[in-house]
Protein backbone atom coordinates (compact mmCIF):
# COMPACT_ATOMS: atom_id res chain seq x y z
CA UNK A 1 0.00 0.00 0.00
CA UNK A 2 2.35 2.70 1.12
CA UNK A 3 5.63 0.54 0.24
CA UNK A 4 6.22 2.89 -2.96
CA UNK A 5 5.82 5.80 -1.11
CA UNK A 6 9.42 4.59 1.36
CA UNK A 7 12.55 5.11 0.39
CA UNK A 8 14.70 2.76 3.05
CA UNK A 9 14.13 -0.54 4.15
CA UNK A 10 15.75 -1.85 7.18
CA UNK A 11 18.67 -3.42 4.91
CA UNK A 12 19.00 -0.07 3.26
CA UNK A 13 20.01 1.53 6.55
CA UNK A 14 21.67 -1.46 7.97
CA UNK A 15 24.27 -1.62 4.69
CA UNK A 16 24.53 1.94 4.52
CA UNK A 17 28.28 2.67 4.35
CA UNK A 18 29.46 6.14 5.32
CA UNK A 19 32.81 7.53 3.96
CA UNK A 20 35.54 8.72 5.71
CA UNK A 21 36.88 11.76 6.73
CA UNK A 22 39.61 13.56 8.86
CA UNK A 23 37.15 15.53 10.15
CA UNK A 24 34.45 13.01 10.29
CA UNK A 25 31.90 11.28 12.79
CA UNK A 26 32.41 8.52 14.96
CA UNK A 27 31.49 5.30 13.38
CA UNK A 28 30.21 3.78 16.53
CA UNK A 29 27.68 6.85 17.46
CA UNK A 30 26.56 6.69 13.98
CA UNK A 31 26.24 2.38 14.22
CA UNK A 32 24.12 3.41 17.27
CA UNK A 33 22.02 6.20 16.03
CA UNK A 34 21.57 3.83 12.82
CA UNK A 35 20.64 0.61 15.33
CA UNK A 36 17.76 3.11 17.10
CA UNK A 37 16.31 4.28 13.32
CA UNK A 38 16.20 0.83 12.54
CA UNK A 39 14.01 -0.26 15.52
CA UNK A 40 12.03 2.80 15.14
CA UNK A 41 11.32 1.80 11.37
CA UNK A 42 10.89 -2.07 12.16
CA UNK A 43 7.91 -0.78 14.89
CA UNK A 44 7.05 2.04 12.27
CA UNK A 45 6.37 -1.62 9.31
CA UNK A 46 4.32 -3.23 12.20
CA UNK A 47 2.45 -0.23 13.20
CA UNK A 48 1.44 0.08 9.35
CA UNK A 49 0.67 -3.40 8.70
CA UNK A 50 -1.64 -3.73 12.09
CA UNK A 51 -3.34 -0.66 11.35
CA UNK A 52 -4.15 -1.90 7.95
CA UNK A 53 -5.35 -5.44 9.28
CA UNK A 54 -8.01 -2.98 11.44
CA UNK A 55 -9.45 -0.76 9.01
CA UNK A 56 -9.67 -4.14 6.73
CA UNK A 57 -11.59 -5.60 9.20
CA UNK A 58 -13.49 -2.56 10.42
CA UNK A 59 -14.57 -2.38 6.42
CA UNK A 60 -16.08 -5.68 6.91
CA UNK A 61 -18.07 -5.49 9.89
CA UNK A 62 -19.18 -2.61 8.60
CA UNK A 63 -20.56 -4.21 5.37
CA UNK A 64 -22.23 -6.93 7.43
CA UNK A 65 -24.14 -3.87 9.38
CA UNK A 66 -25.01 -2.23 6.50
CA UNK A 67 -26.52 -5.46 4.80
CA UNK A 68 -28.49 -6.59 8.15
CA UNK A 69 -29.90 -3.18 8.67
CA UNK A 70 -31.10 -3.31 4.71
CA UNK A 71 -32.56 -6.56 5.65
CA UNK A 72 -34.59 -5.24 8.91
CA UNK A 73 -35.82 -1.91 7.05
CA UNK A 74 -36.79 -4.66 4.74
CA UNK A 75 -38.97 -6.80 7.13
CA UNK A 76 -40.15 -3.89 8.91
CA UNK A 77 -41.27 -2.76 5.74
CA UNK A 78 -43.14 -6.23 5.30
CA UNK A 79 -43.95 -5.48 8.77
CA UNK A 80 -46.03 -2.32 8.34
CA UNK A 81 -48.24 -3.59 5.31
CA UNK A 82 -49.06 -6.86 7.10
CA UNK A 83 -50.37 -4.13 9.76
CA UNK A 84 -51.99 -1.96 7.40
CA UNK A 85 -53.87 -5.03 5.92
CA UNK A 86 -54.50 -6.67 8.83
CA UNK A 87 -57.53 -5.41 11.25
CA UNK A 88 -56.07 -7.36 14.26
CA UNK A 89 -53.44 -5.39 14.36
CA UNK A 90 -52.82 -2.05 16.23
CA UNK A 91 -50.17 0.38 16.31
CA UNK A 92 -49.14 -0.78 19.87
CA UNK A 93 -47.75 -4.36 18.16
CA UNK A 94 -46.29 -2.41 15.29
CA UNK A 95 -44.45 -0.01 17.79
CA UNK A 96 -43.28 -3.03 20.11
CA UNK A 97 -41.68 -4.86 16.85
CA UNK A 98 -39.61 -1.70 15.98
CA UNK A 99 -38.93 -1.49 19.13
CA UNK A 100 -37.12 -4.82 19.40
CA UNK A 101 -35.63 -4.56 15.62
CA UNK A 102 -34.07 -1.23 16.97
CA UNK A 103 -32.44 -3.52 19.81
CA UNK A 104 -31.37 -5.97 17.34
CA UNK A 105 -29.85 -3.42 15.41
CA UNK A 106 -28.04 -1.27 18.02
CA UNK A 107 -27.54 -4.20 20.14
CA UNK A 108 -29.31 -2.60 23.59
CA UNK A 109 -31.14 -4.91 25.58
Amino acid sequence: MYQDRIMLTVKDIFEKEFKLDTRGYRPQEVDKFLDVVMRDYEEFIAINKELANEVRDLTNDNMKLKQEIRSLKMKLDILKENADSDSGTNSVDVLRRLSNLEKIIYGKE
